[in-house]
């Protein structure tokens, strides 16, 4: 990583893990984190797994606007990134992640391709490569699903 300028650093704090608070330290940004009822939990706050696809899918749309940028491509771009809990014998937890790429205008095969692209200069799917699996699909874009 030698060639790689740090730009940018945050940290974020956690007590009470998956029953307590988690915040970003100099921001507003605070949340109540608590386990889905599918573990057991009260489902009221915020986990960690929504927060990894909240994290993921910006950075990973990020990405893709590089990618289209550098393809000459003007066109919105939309990620649904599903981040998946799995749980072995023991106390064994493993992530799965699938993204569903669209851009406006474009097939679905054309939006896993480019999708493709972007997974390779994410810094996010930099970080899981070999880690977990991560499976890139191409979707057709839905402007119903913008952001609200």
């Amino acid at each position: 990583m030698s060639h790689y300028q740090k730009i940018y650093e945050t940290s974020a704090v956690n007590t009470g893990g998956r029953s307590g608070i988690s915040y970003v330290e100099n921001s507003s940004f605070q949340v109540t984190i608590s386990s889905p009822k599918e573990m057991g939990g009260d489902g009221n706050g915020t986990n960690p797994e929504q927060l990894f696809a909240l994290g993921y899918s910006a950075c990973f749309n990020s990405a893709l606007e590089v990618v289209l940028g550098l393809e000459g491509i003007k066109a919105k771009s939309m990620i649904t990134q599903r981040t998946q809990l799995f749980k072995a014998d023991g106390p064994d937890f493993k992530l799965g992640v699938e993204i569903e790429v669209s851009v406006d205008g474009k097939s679905a095969d054309e939006a896993k391709e480019l999708g493709e692209k972007a997974h390779e200069v994410c810094p996010y799917s930099k970080v899981t490569r070999g880690n977990i699996d991560v499976t890139i699909i191409g979707v057709d874009y839905d402007a119903s699903k913008e952001a609200r």
